[in-house]
């Protein structure tokens, strides 16, 4: 009876998210509130209402939600995207995000509140939710706008900055209070952590993917995948990061691919049902009781939020160059926190870090937020416009002048050639430190897992370490040359341009060259020094490493430097796979022109949609509405400016064009469901019958393209047999001639109907004939 209790409480979460989520839905909320909403009403809170006996079982469901999730956010990310969002967006992103960080500080201190509890405020509040986010503008219908672009940029961006310091708080939680004085070294373990996981993934999870799509089924694509999620989320988890990092890690990776698509598609269910188990488990948590008592700390905080955080977001992109009106307009639409609020709030609680009033603070707040968001986002032009007529002169002339001296500074950088040249290489040689660091910061955990691997077939003591450190040691000889042969062409670079036009520029030329290149391998070898172990005799095992390191160098030098250049090649072809998603940066024909009052909006076409199956020019969308079909989604790919006779099938997602009147009855008419009954789709019921013609059949002595059997019968003649001919798949000028016999493709009505006919003589009278 225990698995019947655990199925009853998982079907009371699921109707009762569904139900709540749908009211929230109906009158304008998140569905994400309605979940938390159904987890309070079910929860053990909730005495009257305590329909859920296994909350423990509950619980390990939601971390099943909580990685399917961070998986799903990680999709959404990928170095195409954050190339094309522009390193100006990510630099907004942090100078917001520390803006926010310090004015949280601040207000903990205003509140009397310590260092430790201010930092996890900070945590809370610094990052949007890019899910309650993405929502809100799909339903506002702002998504397309200039200021749904950057904050849909700013809060995919935040998600980062989220994950980063859930790593730098839980390294708090583990070393206690002096974990503050190890952040540097906890960024760099997770800067290579990340690094190593990437390089690895992007590796092999491309060929992986490609191999399974060819060889496998697609059930199989999908367990082999959902594998891999887990895995690396544990892997993560043993690495003492979060099983949350590891999923968003394996999300990242696979939007980098091809596939990506296809595996959004794959996990959509198991996504949704699982993420609404997540959030319906938080709610669960909450006292509905203790929000009451806690309502006017959560009102204060709210609304501190609903003022820092447009004030943080516009402050960073002020930075940039981005005028001052976007730049709130923004601001006030990257408002809601959510998910990562809730993960962190649970972490310093669950730690007794923090006073346990923070969980039902991070969720109220979350509440207020996702429930002022929409009323904000459809004002925010009038708010930012009164904010921008009523700042003083003295301001605006400082944020002309900073824009104009931000100008001309991109330009000059535009024509720095050093900085062109050499920007690729910084980052080549920044990952590779990285990876190398990873792979010897995290060799520990890497050999106990091949020792427990080899348990039952032990080596002798000596064998097994000898062989790991020598495999470890080739394993990051291609990176290590690979960096050397970086800084020394940027060694030989500097040297070049910094003595060009020197009266001594010969003579100084190799000077610099040769200091450069002695500084840069003293730095190696201090950075090698200080991640290499040396304590027992794992150090004597690098030094037998090492010398064996020498001598393949000195043998091998030119295949290390074809295997890394191999390496790079297929990590750039993995990431620079077209991206077709449908955004304004991809697409520049879908920037908005509001001096013409023209919207976008786009609709997804549900599956039972009444428009299915029809032509655009069918539809009369502008005939009926004024707007257009201005592109298609399908399937992840891109059709610009469909033609009138292109079809509209279930999931597209069709963007249309029009003032917002307009759109807003476009999207309703796509998306209407009239419930009426649709004939069953025949698929399955194709086959194939033969028939004999007659002498004094209609068809005999003509050809299949003066029978037409396809246009008036839907039936396909896949072959014919004559004699001892057989004809397969005829041509249209083939002569059909007493006795041949045909074979007949299509459904049984469809076959009977075309036999019916082919019996019969010129005349209309039946003829004969055997099937």
């Amino acid at each position: 009876m225990h698995g019947f209790h655990f199925i009853q409480d998982l079907a009371v979460i699921l109707v009762v998210a569904g139900v709540v989520g749908w009211l929230c839905q109906r009158i304008g909320l998140s569905v994400v509130v309605g979940f938390l909403a159904a987890g309070m009403v079910v929860g053990p809170h909730t005495t009257s209402f305590a329909l859920v006996q296994d909350v423990e079982r509950v619980d390990t469901l939601a971390q099943i939600g909580l990685v399917f999730l961070m998986f799903s956010i990680g999709l959404q990310l990928s170095l195409r995207k954050m190339r094309r969002l522009g390193v100006s967006l990510m630099l907004a992103t942090f100078v917001g995000a520390m803006t926010m960080y310090h004015l949280c500080r601040m207000a903990a201190a205003a509140l009397g509140w310590g260092a430790t509890e201010g930092l996890f405020l900070a945590g809370m509040l610094m990052v949007s939710s890019s899910a309650i986010i993405s929502k809100i503008l799909h339903e506002t219908g702002t998504n397309h706008e200039r200021a749904g672009q950057l904050a849909m940029g700013v809060s995919v961006l935040e998600d980062v900055v989220a994950v980063v310091m859930l790593t730098i708080l839980n390294s708090m939680v583990q070393f206690g209070q002096g974990g503050g004085a190890k952040v540097s070294q906890t960024l760099l373990l997770l800067g290579a952590f990340v690094v190593l996981a990437w390089v690895v993934g992007l590796l092999l999870i491309p060929w992986l993917l490609t191999r399974m799509s060819i060889a496998a089924e697609e059930e199989l694509q999908t367990l082999g995948l959902a594998g891999l999620l887990f895995g690396l989320a544990v892997v993560a988890q043993s690495a003492g990061y979060s099983l949350a990092l590891g999923a968003f890690l394996l999300g990242t990776i696979v939007a980098e691919t091809p596939h990506r698509h296809q595996v959004e598609r794959t996990f959509e269910g198991m996504r949704d049902v699982f993420s609404a188990v997540f959030f319906v488990a938080i709610g669960m948590q909450i006292d509905a009781q203790e929000l009451g008592r806690e309502a006017g700390l959560i009102g204060l905080v709210a609304l501190f939020t609903l003022l820092a955080r447009p004030l943080a977001v516009s402050a960073g992109l002020l930075v940039i160059g981005t005028p001052l009106k976007d730049g709130l307009r923004t601001g006030l639409t990257a408002t809601p926190i959510g998910e990562f609020s809730y993960i962190i709030a649970q972490l310093g609680v669950a730690a007794k870090v923090v006073p346990a009033r923070f969980y039902p603070l991070a969720i109220g707040v979350s509440l207020v937020t996702a429930v002022v968001a929409p009323w904000l986002m459809r004002r925010a032009d009038g708010i930012a416009g009164a904010v921008v007529a009523r700042q003083p002169r003295w301001f605006e002339y400082w944020i002309r002048t900073y824009h104009d001296w931000l100008g001309r500074m991109q330009a000059r950088q535009a024509r720095n050639f050093l900085w062109q040249v050499g920007r690729k290489r910084v980052a080549q040689v920044s990952v590779g430190v990285l990876f190398v660091t990873g792979i010897v910061v995290f060799s520990s955990q890497l050999f106990t897992l091949v020792e427990e691997w080899l348990e039952p077939h032990r080596l002798p003591p000596a064998v097994l370490p000898l062989a790991f450190w020598t495999g470890l040691t080739l394993a990051v000889l291609a990176p290590l040359v690979a960096i050397w042969r970086n800084l020394s062409a940027m060694a030989m670079l500097y040297a070049e341009l910094s003595t060009r036009g020197h009266t001594q520029g010969a003579r100084l030329r190799p000077l610099i060259e040769t200091g450069l290149k002695i500084g840069c391998g003293a730095a190696i070898y201090f950075w090698l020094a200080s991640i290499l172990p040396a304590e027992g005799t794992a150090k004597w095992l690098l030094v037998v490493s090492g010398v064996v390191a020498v001598v393949v160098v000195v043998v091998l030098r030119r295949k290390l430097i074809y295997w890394h250049s191999e390496m790079e090649v297929g990590l750039l072809n993995a990431i620079e796979t077209a991206d077709t998603k449908m955004t304004a940066t991809t697409a520049p024909w879908l920037q908005p022109h509001r001096e013409w009052n023209l919207h976008m909006i786009d609709c997804t076409l549900p599956d039972l949609a009444d428009c299915q199956g029809k032509a655009i020019a069918d539809l009369r969308l502008r005939a009926r509405f004024g707007c257009s079909v201005v592109g298609i989604e399908r399937q992840g790919y891109m059709i610009s400016l469909p033609g009138p006779e292109q079809v509209l099938y279930p999931r597209d997602k069709v963007l249309l064009l029009g003032t917002t009147e307009q759109v807003k009855a476009g999207r309703e008419f796509l998306g209407a469901v009239s419930g009426r009954h649709r004939a069953d789709s025949v698929f399955g019921e194709v086959r194939m019958e033969t028939i004999e013609i007659s002498a004094d059949s209609r068809a005999a002595g003509k050809s299949l393209g003066d029978l037409s059997l396809a246009q008036l019968h839907g039936v396909q003649v896949a072959g014919v047999h004559r004699g001892n001919l057989r004809i397969l798949n005829p041509g249209a000028q083939e002569t059909v001639r007493a006795g041949d016999e045909l074979l007949l493709l299509g459904t049984p009505a469809q076959i009977a109907e075309c036999k019916a006919w082919l019996r019969q003589g010129p005349d209309g009278a039946m003829a004969g004939g055997s099937a």
